[in-house]
């Protein structure tokens, strides 16, 4: 009875238009009324330990690395010099997304800012190459997700602290899929691109290439301190957050000198405000997790999936099949906040690694992103390049497919992500 209460106020709640932060309280409230004990005190309580979190201190630090790099040229720097390397071969333009993408993606840790600072550079230049703005759209959405596999990635963030995961490994088990991502791709855009008449770019000279390669030399260098300090134990995922951040605001303001400061307050202004979106969803969902220990749902859960327990290839194709639906009509966060703590039990039971779950299940929940109806980061696209959505999805299927053969892969062959990360890890 407990768990229809939880699946009936949730969804309830959401169908009716309530935040998905309150829709979480009052689902925890709604148990704690079905068991006959509630206290408001519990709620406040939990609300305050929702927030309570030092690894969940790198969410804000990260968002707000990414505006910085968004303002201070850091980003068009990194699309320079994709341009620089590949603009000139055919379809051009669409391995430069990419490339880009994978680049941006080892910077911010945001979907939604690499896809708005790749759509607001690229787009256009696709489509005055001659690319239709569906499928340039289609392109930059689904590049952009690769952010949050690749470290440091904000969506990992979230799910190691829900999941109670190492953050540092969860980071270096995302290296080679979000790669993999990148160059599946490729491969479609190739099949894609070949049976086009688009005039690619002109070569551009060595000198050129190694002036571009100079100037994005300093946005460059960040991934490379972000992954050798966390593989070294130079600092944590929260401590990456803040070098990340201090960083990014030395470079654009001191060496690209493209962020003044006057445009500081804006920059943090917004970052503030999606930090503190996200702080409070995961605060709120802290009172429903709270209930689901209490009301022993992940039993009830693991008792569900009990036929799959021998099969842990069968259980993560259901999970995952599971995630990509609820995908299509709910966002990353909370996604993340309420599934991770019901079925990890059942992921432990069943014998499979949770470093490996929480990969599947953030490539999973990121392919939501770019699926519709809702597709959060395909909205972001048609904002920012003031597309209609239904050009967005025509042109997004064939990427979209692409990945969800990619998240196929990683489910049939686990030593995708294991053995790198083995690899990495010593």
């Amino acid at each position: 009875m407990t768990l229809v209460i939880f699946i009936a106020v949730l969804f309830g709640s959401l169908a009716i238009g309530l935040p998905v932060a309150y829709a979480l309280i009052l689902t925890g409230v709604a148990m704690m009324y079905q068991l006959d004990f509630f206290d408001a005190q519990i709620v406040a309580q939990n609300l305050l330990n929702g927030a309570d979190s030092f690894p969940l201190m790198a969410v804000p630090f990260f968002m707000l690395a990414g505006a910085i790099m968004n303002a201070g040229g850091l980003s068009r720097r990194i699309v320079d010099l994709a341009l620089a390397l590949v603009g000139h071969i055919k379809g051009g333009l669409g391995y430069v997304t990419i490339l880009a993408a994978c680049v941006l993606a080892s910077l911010s840790g945001s979907a939604a800012a690499d896809a708005a600072a790749l759509s607001a550079l690229l787009v256009p230049m696709m489509m005055k190459a001659g690319h239709s703005r569906g499928r340039s759209g289609g392109l930059v959405a689904s590049s952009g997700i690769i952010a949050l596999v690749i470290p440091p990635s904000i969506g990992l963030v979230i799910i190691g602290v829900t999941g109670n995961i190492s953050i540092t490994r969860l980071f270096m088990a995302g290296i080679f899929p979000g790669i993999l991502m990148g160059l599946s791709l490729c491969v479609t855009w190739w099949l894609l691109s070949r049976k086009e008449q688009v005039q690619p770019l002109p070569r551009v000279k060595s000198s050129e290439v190694l002036k571009t390669v100079r100037e994005s030399f300093w946005a460059l260098l960040l991934p490379v301190i972000i992954i050798v300090g966390l593989r070294f134990g130079v600092f944590t995922p929260t401590e990456a957050g803040v070098v990340a951040a201090v960083y990014a605001l030395v470079i654009a303001t001191c060496v690209y000198r493209e962020l003044r400061l006057p445009d500081l307050y804006s920059v943090f202004l917004e970052s503030a405000k999606m930090s503190a979106m996200v702080m409070f969803m995961v605060a709120a969902a802290l009172v429903s997790g709270w209930m689901i220990t209490i009301a022993g749902l992940p039993q009830q859960v693991t008792e569900i999936v009990e036929p799959f327990k021998d099969s842990p290839t069968l259980l993560m194709l259901v999970i995952a099949g599971l995630v990509l639906v609820i995908g299509t009509a709910m966002d990353m966060i909370p996604i993340i906040l309420i599934l991770i703590p019901v079925l990890l039990p059942s992921i432990v039971a069943a014998g499979i690694d949770p470093v490996y779950f929480g990969i599947v299940f953030m490539l999973a929940c990121s392919i939501g992103l770019i699926t519709p109806p809702v597709g959060a980061v395909l909205n972001v696209v048609a904002g920012v390049t003031r597309s209609r959505m239904i050009e967005l999805i025509v042109g997004v299927w064939p990427f979209l497919l692409t990945q969800c053969i990619t998240l196929l892969m990683l489910i049939l062959f686990p030593q995708l992500i294991l053995t790198p990360l083995k690899w990495i890890m010593g």
